[in-house]
This record gives C-alpha cells, sequence and structure tokens, in this order.
C-alpha cells in the first residue's frame, strides 16, 4: 500500500515538474511578448486574491505558496489576500495597491464565486475590471485560474478569455491534481504545505520569466 502511494506520489510531482518546464520554455520563447506591461517599470511584486493567497491550511506563514515562490525567486511579495473574498470584494479593495508601485501583480480570485453561487457572467466582469485596473498602474498580470465546478470546469474557457483578451501571463487551475487528496489538501477546498508548495512550482516558470 505504501509502495502504491509513494509511487502516485512520485508521478504527480514528476508530472508537475515536466509541465513547469514545458510552461517555461513556451513561454520564455513564445508567450512572453505578448505580455501587457511587459517588461515593467514598477518595483513591488504583489499576490492579490483570497484565502489561497492568504495561505489558509498552511503549517505557518512561510508554508504558503507565496512565500515558497519568494524564496524561488529571491525577491519579496506582498501578500495582500483576505480569506472569503469573491471578485466583488477584490474590486472593492484595490485602493490598497495605491500605496506600491506594482511591478508584477498575481490575481487569484473566483472559487468563493463559485461557492457562493455568483454568476459567472458577474464573476469574470470583475476579474475584468480587476485586470484592466492593475495594468492601468503599469503592472504585470498574472492570473491564477481556479476551477468552476465539481464535474465541468464553467471557469476554464473564462480565464482563457480574459488571458487572450487583456494580454495577461496565466497559470490555469493552480488546484489541479491537489482537490480531494489528503497528502495535498488540509480540508476540501484549502491546500495543506505540500499541496502550497505544489502551487508555488506551478507558478514559477511563469513568475521567473516576468521579474528581469
Amino acid at each position: 500500500m505504501n509502495y502504491n502511494v509513494n509511487k502516485k506520489i512520485f508521478y504527480t510531482i514528476f508530472f508537475i515538474s515536466l509541465i513547469s518546464v514545458i510552461s517555461l520554455v513556451y513561454f520564455n520563447f513564445f508567450k512572453k511578448d505578448k505580455i501587457i506591461n511587459y517588461p515593467s517599470s514598477g518595483i513591488d511584486i504583489i499576490a492579490f486574491g483570497d484565502s489561497l493567497v492568504q495561505g489558509i491550511g498552511s503549517s505557518d506563514d512561510q508554508k504558503n505558496f507565496v512565500s515558497i515562490l519568494s524564496q524561488k525567486i529571491g525577491r519579496p511579495i506582498i501578500n495582500l489576500g483576505v480569506s472569503g473574498d469573491t471578485t466583488a470584494d477584490g474590486l472593492a479593495r484595490l485602493s490598497e495597491l495605491d500605496k506600491y508601485r506594482p511591478k508584477i501583480v498575481l490575481v487569484l480570485l473566483g472559487g468563493n464565486d463559485y461557492l457562493k453561487k455568483v454568476s459567472s457572467t458577474n464573476t469574470f466582469e470583475n476579474l475584468s475590471k480587476i485586470i484592466k485596473n492593475i495594468q492601468s498602474r503599469g503592472a504585470v498580470v498574472i492570473l491564477l485560474g481556479v476551477r468552476g465546478g465539481l464535474f465541468s470546469d464553467k471557469f476554464e474557457s473564462e480565464f482563457e478569455k480574459l488571458k487572450d483578451e487583456y494580454g495577461t501571463a496565466y497559470v490555469p487551475n493552480v488546484l489541479e491534481g491537489l482537490l480531494m487528496n489528503d497528502k495535498y489538501m488540509s480540508d476540501a477546498i484549502h491546500p495543506n504545505d505540500a499541496g502550497y508548495k505544489i502551487i508555488a512550482d506551478k507558478i514559477y516558470p511563469i513568475i521567473s520569466g516576468l521579474i528581469k
């Protein structure tokens, strides 16, 4: 039993690592020149979003994906995650960015909209406004996707549309491979330390190509 579990974990980590390498090569050679505001003249790297950004479920504030990602890139990342935030809540607090000179802003919102049965139309209208506001500040947006449904993903195509329309960098469904796996989740919707590390590993190839 332990052998099978360890084998499954190995293949999960191997697959994610392979995807990360492919993403890094593809992004650096084909996609980076299409990112709005790249290269940005800003200074601050910011993570803006909900409980996944805040790091709920991690054992301490150094084990969430924002802190792990900060360690990997060797630069501070300002954590503006608020547990429970919907896209409407995020839109309402964009003024928090006023005190910074954003260079890159990671945006992770939408999961609470799904849980609270907010219409996907409202969700993605709010996200489009958030993206436009951040880009008007001269920053690059890294859009982080989440799944919108248990049996079918109603969000995936909408995130793709946002990415194409607004020229953001994009990491699809950051919880893919983690949900319903006790090895990576602290509860039904929040990762544990191991899960957050995997999220950081997914994002790293994209952000590392944008910080130069």
